[in-house]
Formats: structure tokens, C-alpha cells, sequence
């Protein structure tokens, strides 16, 4: 593994339909780099083989729930409730961490949960307009933010597919080692 200096400062998303395993990629890929990232991932909060919320999940070990079908909230992706409080906590300031720590910084997701806190939407410019390396998921629909983020321009878009999606961690991880 080379130092994070060695990295090319590149801004990577990840793109796809939900489940193609965009999450995955992003996990390979911090194996690879675990002392070089900071951020966070989400996982699927499951019982009974049925989907009830998510959680979200610092590199550093700390989690919370972001949303999950017994969530009270002004704010819902269908029947999820999402919790702001989860998202600017332990997301924004994982986000942050990373940034301070010259890491590559790792967002996954910039999606529709996350999108309604505006210190979520700060931290993910401020990622973007740094000097660190970002590794991030991406919504797959056009939204206004989203669609700012994609056209950013230091950021490279990989549509992940499961033709692709084996292949994507070394491709990936040979950008950021050049």
C-alpha cells in the first residue's frame, strides 16, 4: 500500500440501481486503504428477512440508526423515518474527521435520506473542494444536488452493474494509487 500522498487526489462516485452492490465496492475498497479512510457506510437493518431500516456505520467503529419503519420524523423515504440527528452526528462529522485527517474520504451514500439535512449537502461540497481523495455512492436518479455533484469537475462517475462490479475495485484502486 502506498502512503496517502502517493494517491492521486481524485473524486470517485459510484453510480447504479439500488442493490447492484455499490456498498460492496466501497467496502473492498477501505480494506485495501484502512489507516488511509475516514467516513462512513450504511448498511440495511434487517429482521425476519424483512427490511425495516438502515444504519449508518463510521470507519471508526461508531453507528446509528438513519432511518428504520419506527422512526417518527417530519422527513421519510417511504415508510422509513429518517433521523436528521444520525445523519449531521456521526455522518457530517465523519465527513469532516476524514477531511481534517488528509484521508480519502468515504460518503457512502449521497442519497435521498441523507439529502435532507443541509450540513449533510455543506460537508459533501466541502469533501469534494478539498485536497483529499473522496470515494463515494451516489444516488442513481437526477436530482438538483445530485446532479450539481455529478457534473462536479475534479469527479470521475463509474456506473456500477454486475457485469462491472467485480472488476470495479482494483480498477478503482488503481486511480487513487496512480
Amino acid at each position: 500500500m502506498k502512503p496517502l500522498m502517493m494517491f492521486i487526489m481524485k473524486k470517485i462516485l459510484l453510480t447504479g440501481l439500488p442493490g447492484v452492490g455499490k456498498t460492496t465496492i466501497i467496502k473492498k475498497i477501505v480494506q485495501n486503504y484502512k489507516s488511509g479512510c475516514a467516513g462512513f457506510y450504511t448498511e440495511e437493518i434487517r429482521e425476519n428477512n424483512v427490511r425495516m431500516g438502515f444504519k449508518l456505520i463510521t470507519l471508526d467503529g461508531n453507528s446509528c440508526i438513519m432511518a428504520h419503519r419506527n422512526i417518527r420524523s417530519p422527513f421519510r423515504v417511504g415508510r422509513y423515518g429518517v433521523s436528521l440527528e444520525c445523519i449531521e452526528n456521526l455522518g457530517v462529522n465523519a465527513i469532516k474527521k476524514a477531511i481534517a485527517g488528509k484521508k480519502i474520504v468515504v460518503i457512502d451514500e449521497i442519497g435521498k435520506m441523507e439529502l435532507f439535512s443541509q450540513k449533510f449537502r455543506d460537508a459533501v461540497l466541502e469533501a469534494l473542494d478539498s485536497n483529499c481523495p473522496v470515494l463515494a455512492t451516489i444516488l442513481y436518479a437526477s436530482t438538483s444536488f445530485c446532479d450539481r455533484i455529478k457534473n462536479h469537475p475534479d469527479v470521475q462517475i463509474f456506473e456500477v452493474t454486475i457485469s462491472n462490479r467485480n472488476n470495479l475495485p482494483g480498477q478503482i484502486a488503481k486511480i487513487f494509487s496512480g
